[in-house]
């Protein structure tokens, strides 16, 4: 692995909501381990309003955060990829680009809040924060140089069986 943190790519279908809160997730509580990155395979363009929200209020820093697609890392020069999670079931069934770095992939599926409308929007953005923090709390207590590729693809698929998942 080196000394370079472990690029990990969420993948969702707009790269509004759930990809981009789990990419602050993962860089807050990765401490420097990990480098978080998001994308989508039909980005909105923009960050939904009430992801920024929470986020902020929660004090992590979305200075940097954008939708973008997913054509930005399957370019030669891309930054080469250790994982790749899918935080939505449209992406997972999607043929995905070849990713440089052949990462190890898993699907961590959890209901879009963007989904919800009026009330209770807000309570959605929490519910999937919250989802997401448990599974990526899991994952970045995983020994990831001491797991077999094997079990380590095993771990990483049953992260994304936890509470929540679609």
């Amino acid at each position: 692995m080196g000394e370079r943190p472990y690029n990990v790519l969420f993948l969702c279908t707009g790269n509004s909501a759930r990809s981009i809160i789990a990419e602050a997730l993962l860089n807050q509580m990765g401490q420097g381990r990990f480098k978080a990155l998001s994308a989508g395979s039909y980005p909105k363009g923009e960050v939904h309003p009430e992801a920024l929200d929470l986020l902020n209020r929660l004090g992590f820093p979305t200075d940097d955060l954008r939708s973008k697609s997913w054509d930005e890392f399957a370019t030669p020069d891309a930054p080469g990829l250790d994982f790749v999670l899918t935080v939505c079931d449209n992406a997972a069934g999607e043929t995905c680009p070849v990713w440089p770095g052949q990462p190890m992939s898993a699907h961590w599926g959890i209901e879009d809040p963007a989904k919800v409308e009026g009330p209770g929007q807000r309570e959605a953005f929490e519910r999937a924060l919250h989802y997401l923090r448990n599974r990526i709390s899991l994952f970045v207590e995983l020994p990831l140089e001491s797991l077999d590729k094997m079990t380590l693809q095993s771990q990483l698929k049953a992260i994304g069986r936890e509470a929540g998942s679609t």
